[in-house]
């Protein structure tokens, strides 16, 4: 099967395969670690449903989840710094172990203010998965990310769930955006 390229995308980044490859990978760590524990996966919208999804169906153990809206991007390609809380969590946390499940760590602050807004819920403790973690030399926030996927350059990503402007969350790959789509 030939994957198909959209013509705004510069390079692909991750393949389809490789995504799922390492979501395995994820889900065999996280059933070991959390084996005979109260786990509440958390996504944060709306970028990590599709990671979340992918996961969720992957573990081998009870689990449950939910989501938190958050915004910080707008339709810009960097961070405006100001994270908008859109919808907190409906289960209940309390005393069970959350896991946030996040498409990319870029400037920490989306991260920082969902994992203070699920610390208020008084769970057991909360870790942070990400699927990308982008190499920065200046993040604002550092927050410990327990779960890592993938390793990227500081480049702007889209597919997979990650969008700009609401446009490519449907490519099954991560691309590179191509600067003229945006500049």
């Amino acid at each position: 099967m030939v994957m198909v390229i959209h013509p705004d995308i510069k390079k692909v980044l991750i393949t389809k395969s490789e995504t799922q490859k390492k979501v395995a990978e994820l889900a065999k760590q996280i059933s070991r670690d959390y084996q005979s524990r109260e786990l509440v996966l958390v996504s944060i919208l709306k970028g990590g449903v599709i990671f979340l999804a992918d996961l969720s169906r992957k573990l081998t153990i009870d689990h449950s989840f939910d989501m938190v809206g958050a915004m910080s991007y707008g339709s810009s390609t960097t961070s405006s710094g100001n994270v908008i809380i859109t919808k907190d969590i409906d289960i209940e946390v309390a005393g069970k172990d959350v896991l946030l499940i996040e498409d990319i760590y870029d400037t920490g602050r989306t991260l920082r203010a969902v994992r203070d807004l699920i610390m208020l819920h008084s769970p057991r403790q909360v870790d942070v998965c990400v699927l990308l973690y982008k190499e920065k030399k200046n993040r604002a926030v550092e927050i410990p990310i327990k779960y890592i996927g993938f390793r990227i350059p500081d480049v702007f990503v889209v597919g997979y769930g990650l969008d700009y402007n609401e446009k490519y969350r449907n490519l099954e790959y991560i691309g590179v955006l191509k600067e003229s789509v945006y500049s």
